[in-house]
């Protein structure tokens, strides 16, 4: 047993002191340090690769596509507005833009002074900006030409062997009427967004949803594959406006504006029982299709911007007021023969002088002494309440961008002559249109009407959208007081009244006169030598379909109402009956129009 214990030590000496083991036990260690240095490689490598591929997925997945994906945007086709008969008011159509890539442009100085002779652009400018933009792939340099500029420039290119340079075709608005209601559309920017008008205040239905095209590309720029995000084009409108009545308004307009030398005018045409706007326009006016070669002054819509002191048309207002409260009656008489009144240490005239009016003739003649004598009876405080409830000094909510809503002072603010100025049409700022609603309701038997443009919003696959229906904004006056008030607004197109050149063969016409005098804010009172002469009124008096204001601004030489305007507001009204072929002289003036609007 000794023995064998004896060799089994010298065996492990033996084995320990072996030349051959040393080397093996340093490899064992030298390994073991390798797989640990392997392991942890791989574990460093396993956990970016974790990052990158979930937590950083989303990042980096965007910057690879913008490498190798670009997106192109196709704009939306802009809807159309038609009138209420459908016919095209504002359109679109193709029109080519001209585009540069400068990175690929070696000879900028030769190109532009080549291009800027055809579009206008300063050459030094053209140059400068390629030069600036060296690095782009992509820059503008005109939009949306005209087809004979365009032709110039490709044969110009074509001549030149310019693969650099070249054309996009892209939406353009297009106005088919040209000037014709101009001011009611409004007009777009170079990208189609609406800026003024209709085109600004729907430009959420009117412009669409861009269409995207997605386009995958390798390294070398070839195409490897595509994907489209559909879009929509835009809502169209329907208008309540009708474009035969526009062009005989507007026609007239502008002979008013040549026979008058007026600085401005304005006219309405609104359906008294609806609200609805037939027409509506300006003078001066502008080509929406070229709206920046055109004066702001041009572009503004006056029937609702622009504010002037009505004159004796707001003794309509005093009238209905003073009747509804029963503060007089139509025969009750008034002595005016003196022709002036004083009023708070003002006098205030009579254009002509009367003697003993009744209170039916201080309006049918628009006697200022008349009308004050009846503002006293009514009293301050019932005349603004009146003054309010027919619109004035507040919106009238047309569906229109810029509408202000007037000037009407609270009488707590009122001087010791408001009253008296009040009632015959000053101190108070409204916009035509605030007077023409006035009127439609006395026309329709005292409802307030709310105006409106445009009837429906139909979808480009033809659906509707939106409907407009006729909206009551109140009750005024009672339907009797209504019908006095018309009673009396027929005797001012009579013999003796106001306005006889308004008077229409077969047809019954109310209306009132207005000539007011302008304040002049640098002398601080009212001017002598400039006024604004309107009429307003409607017809059929007794069956009232159409109600109609004119407003002349500044005219020269002659500036009463019933001169300067009341003969537009005729010769309107007659062709708008022979475009509507309304039978005329029927039944004591008494007729039923045959033809309704829509």
């Amino acid at each position: 047993m000794r023995r064998r214990k004896i060799e089994r030590v010298e065996m492990r000496k033996l084995w320990d002191e072996d030349p051959v083991r040393i080397p093996l036990q340093k490899s064992r260690k030298r390994a073991l340090v390798l797989v640990t240095v392997i392991l942890f490689c791989f574990a460093v490598i396993g956990w970016r690769l974790i990052d990158l591929m979930i937590l950083d997925h989303d990042k980096l997945t965007d910057r690879a596509s913008q490498q190798y994906i670009r997106e192109k945007t196709i704009a939306p086709q802009r809807g159309i507005i038609w009138d209420r008969k459908m016919r095209q008011m504002a359109a679109n159509i193709e029109s080519d833009s001209l585009y540069a890539v400068p990175s690929k442009i070696e000879d900028t100085r030769t190109l532009t002074k080549k291009l800027a002779r055809l579009t206008k652009i300063s050459s030094k400018k053209f140059n400068m900006d390629l030069l600036k933009k060296k690095n782009k792939d992509f820059i503008w340099i005109d939009r949306k030409m005209d087809l004979e500029t365009v032709r110039e420039i490709r044969k110009l290119l074509d001549k030149m062997g310019y693969d650099s340079v070249g054309f996009i075709p892209e939406s353009k608005r297009f106005y088919p009427k040209g000037r014709t209601a101009s001011h009611i559309l409004g007009f777009t920017n170079i990208d189609n967004k609406g800026i003024s008008g209709l085109e600004l205040k729907y430009n959420t239905y009117l412009k669409g949803k861009a269409r995207y095209v997605s386009v995958g590309t390798d390294a070398r720029g070839n195409r490897l594959s595509s994907n489209i995000k559909e879009g929509f084009s835009g809502n169209n409108l329907v208008l309540t406006i009708d474009e035969g009545i526009q062009y005989i308004v507007e026609k007239e307009l502008d002979n008013a504006m040549d026979e008058s030398k007026a600085k401005a005018a304005v006219a309405i045409m609104m359906d008294p029982m609806t609200g609805e706007i037939l027409a509506m326009a300006n003078r001066p006016t502008y080509d929406p299709n070229t709206a920046g070669k055109f004066r702001d002054y041009m572009r503004r819509n006056r029937a609702i911007t622009d504010l002037y002191e009505p004159g004796s048309t707001l003794k309509t207002i005093l009238a209905a007021a003073a009747l509804e409260e029963g503060v007089v009656d139509l025969n009750d008489e008034f002595d005016v023969s003196d022709g002036f009144i004083v009023v708070g240490g003002k006098r205030i005239r009579d254009t002509h002088k009367n003697k003993i009016l009744t209170f039916q003739e201080v309006i049918q003649r628009s006697s200022n002494v008349g009308a004050v004598y009846v503002g006293m009876r009514l009293g301050g405080e019932n005349y603004y309440r009146y003054i309010k409830k027919f619109g004035f000094g507040r919106k009238t909510g047309i569906d229109y961008p810029g509408e202000v809503k007037g000037i009407l002072r609270k009488p707590e603010n009122w001087s010791g002559t408001s009253l008296a100025a009040l009632s015959i049409g000053q101190e108070i700022g409204v916009t035509p249109l605030q007077l023409l609603r006035a009127y439609a309701a006395i026309a329709n038997g005292g409802a307030l009407m709310k105006p409106y443009i445009v009837s429906d919003i139909i979808s480009s696959s033809g659906s509707i959208v939106k409907r407009v229906s006729p909206e009551l904004s109140g009750r005024v006056i009672s339907s009797r007081t209504a019908k006095k008030v018309t009673d009396i607004l027929k005797t001012v197109v009579e013999e003796g009244g106001t306005a006889t050149r308004a008077y229409i063969d077969g047809n019954l016409v109310a209306g009132k006169t207005g000539t007011a005098q302008i304040y002049d804010q640098k002398t601080k009172r009212y001017s002598r030598d400039r006024f604004v002469g309107s009429f307003v009124g409607f017809v059929p008096a007794d069956h009232p379909k159409i109600a109609l204001i004119v407003v002349i601004y500044e005219p020269r030489g002659v500036s009463y109402g019933g001169v300067v305007a009341a003969p537009v507001f005729k010769k309107i009204i007659e062709q708008t009956f022979a475009y509507l072929d309304v039978p005329m002289e029927r039944d004591e003036n008494r007729i039923v129009l045959v033809n309704r609007f829509r």
